[in-house]
């Protein structure tokens, strides 16, 4: 899979995703990474001014739309010389809908996918308009650019693909999944400041281990997020309880009763 940032601090982008499991999964050729500097598509070979001022007044710089719009354009067209599918562009913006593990099994799936950093105080709605197929924001607060932001959902969605991880389990048992949280976990030693080990995790019988977890998910679900909880039980309703049949008699009791009406 192949993550194109458009942004204008490549470097702080490289830095971070050359490092721990997304870059040992970039060395052996899992994903890729290719941050492009918006500054160099400006028009101002000078300066390479990518700024201005906003029509009708207010504080602060706008990242102007044709410096963005070349940089996609780049982008874009060696993209589509591997393949013809158009490339999802993902804007970072509180104003988007806001990132979860939903969404980064559905990003997972692309083969591409552009990231557009935005900085200043946001970016010209033309070239949004032009380009942009996705919308998302990580939380209800701003930051001072959208870099940080477009770090955690590739780390986020790069865990998702095909050999990243070395147990491609681990990413269907972690937290979210099914929406609930993750089950609490243990290593050695068996006892540590006279906290133990739960005795059924010692047990051996994987069946029970596996009901064990499954309940303190739920639990720590119900407990932390009520939000989650309510989605999985929309998803896993209560079964109705089956209702007692009567113990039928016997055979040999029925005929004996039968013969004693007989007599």
């Amino acid at each position: 899979m192949n993550f194109h940032i458009m942004t204008l601090f490549p470097e702080m982008i490289m830095g971070a995703l050359s490092s721990s499991i997304t870059g040992r999964a970039s060395d052996k050729g899992y994903i890729s990474f290719n941050a492009v500097n918006i500054r160099d598509y400006s028009n101002d070979n000078k300066h390479h001014k990518v700024d201005d001022y906003t029509y009708g007044g207010g504080a602060g710089m706008l990242m102007q739309a044709q410096p963005i719009y070349d940089c996609y354009l780049a982008l874009k067209n060696s993209i589509e010389e591997k393949t013809d599918k158009k490339p999802r562009v993902i804007y970072v913006t509180p104003q988007g809908s806001v990132f979860n593990q939903k969404m980064a099994s559905d990003f997972a799936k692309e083969d591409d996918l552009i990231f557009l950093c935005g900085h200043y105080e946001g970016v010209d709605e033309r070239v949004l308009e032009e380009i942009v197929t996705d919308y998302v924001s990580i939380g209800d607060y701003v930051l001072t650019g959208g870099e940080l932001p477009a770090m955690v959902m590739i780390d986020a969605i790069s865990r998702l693909v095909p050999g990243v991880l070395n147990n491609d389990e681990s990413a269907m048992t972690e937290s979210f999944n099914n929406n609930l949280l993750e089950y609490p976990q243990y290593s050695r030693p068996e006892e540590w400041m006279g906290k133990k080990v739960p005795p059924i995790l010692l047990s051996g019988d994987h069946k029970k281990v596996d009901g064990w977890r499954l309940e303190k998910s739920i639990e720590r679900t119900k407990e932390r997020r009520p939000d989650l909880y309510e989605k999985w039980l929309l998803e896993n309703p209560p079964k109705p309880e089956k209702k007692k049949r009567r113990k039928k008699k016997n055979t040999e009791e029925a005929e004996s009763v039968n013969l004693e009406n007989l007599e």
